[in-house]
């Protein structure tokens, strides 16, 4: 079966050596970043973690700047509206490690080491993710639809019950499976992951807080993956945003602990976004099962003021109109 091809599904033909020196990129900036910037276990300021938030936002903003010579303004348009997208509802990831850290109690000093291989996970899921999802959408076209229902469930989810995307460490089936296999140490052992007692290997607290957090970036890829690929198919493009949104979440984990409070509208911006985005897929295939669709399309451009209206624009009535549920209180 045949689809016509529009500007969200349209692929680049990307040469080999550009993925090459792409994931080489973000590898020499992980390496970095552990190796150079974060060599010692100790608490990050908020000053620290705002100026290495905006030299990761610098970098990414760069990447896409570069894509618009190489790639075209569409592209570089696609990778901007993906690269919002994700460092937007990252912040739901952001708040979900708020709890988890917190329930583990975790030591400043050592969340960042959690958060760092939490990352790495992130993106290696996420490439999966990526992958798949776009192999789905071109040898089956109705996923499309699929993909827009999550978006509206979960869109619908944090515009009424935002608590409901908390994740609960105590309720997590996972975990306690992984309890029942795994001997676990109630000690922390500094900052390793797996230690020995009494002769047997165990893992640690901060393992499991770590386990924890991949589980996490697991549930929110089902919202972000599905988002991303609504505003582009091209696997280049998506992992590039997505990657280059993902690495700064570490620092902007610190910051947002210190502002998330002030910010209370930015999750009813997200809810509102994922209910357009997946209105938006659910328009978009040519056929159904043989039938003729709506293949209706939104230009690169519109997504991309819609996003940046909807998450600014947030942010800014927040900082204006108090919250209720603080006032309340």
């Amino acid at each position: 079966m045949h689809f016509a091809q529009t500007v969200a599904t349209a692929t680049l033909n990307i040469p080999g050596w550009h993925w090459a020196a792409l994931i080489a990129w973000f590898a020499a900036l992980i390496i970095i970043d552990l190796k150079l910037v974060h060599r010692k276990d100790e608490a990050p300021t908020f000053r620290s973690s705002v100026v290495q938030s905006l030299v990761w936002i610098g970098l990414g903003i760069g990447l896409g700047l570069l894509f618009w010579p190489l790639y075209g303004p569409v592209a570089a348009g696609q990778y901007f509206s993906g690269y919002l997208i994700e460092k937007s509802l990252s912040v739901d990831n952001v708040f979900a490690w708020s709890v988890i850290l917190g329930y583990f109690v975790v030591p400043k000093k050592y969340q960042y080491r959690v958060l760092y291989w939490g990352v790495f996970g992130a993106l290696v899921m996420r490439a999966i993710f990526i992958f798949a999802g776009i192999a789905l959408i071109k040898h089956f076209e109705p996923i499309l639809l699929v993909f827009g229902l999550i978006l509206l469930y979960s869109g619908a989810k944090l515009l009424f019950t935002p608590e409901s995307k908390e994740f609960d460490p105590s309720r997590s089936w996972a975990l306690k499976q992984f309890k029942k296999f795994i001997p676990i140490s109630k000690e922390l052992h500094g900052h390793d992951f797996f230690t020995r007692e009494n002769g047997k290997r165990v893992a640690t607290m901060l393992f499991v807080a770590l386990l924890a957090v991949e589980l996490t970036d697991i549930i929110f890829a089902v919202d972000s993956v599905p988002a991303v690929l609504a505003i582009s198919q091209d696997p280049f493009i998506v992992f590039a945003s997505n990657a280059a949104a993902i690495l700064g979440l570490r620092s902007l984990f610190f910051v947002f602990e210190t502002i998330k409070d002030k910010f209370w509208m930015l999750t009813h911006a997200l809810g509102i976004l994922l209910v357009l985005i997946g209105i938006k897929m659910l328009v978009s295939p040519t056929e159904i099962f043989g039938f003729r669709w709506f293949a209706l399309e939104m230009p690169t451009l519109a997504n991309l003021l819609v996003i940046v209206l909807l998450i600014g624009g947030s942010m800014v009535l927040s900082l204006v109109i108090p919250d209720p549920h603080h006032s309340e209180a």
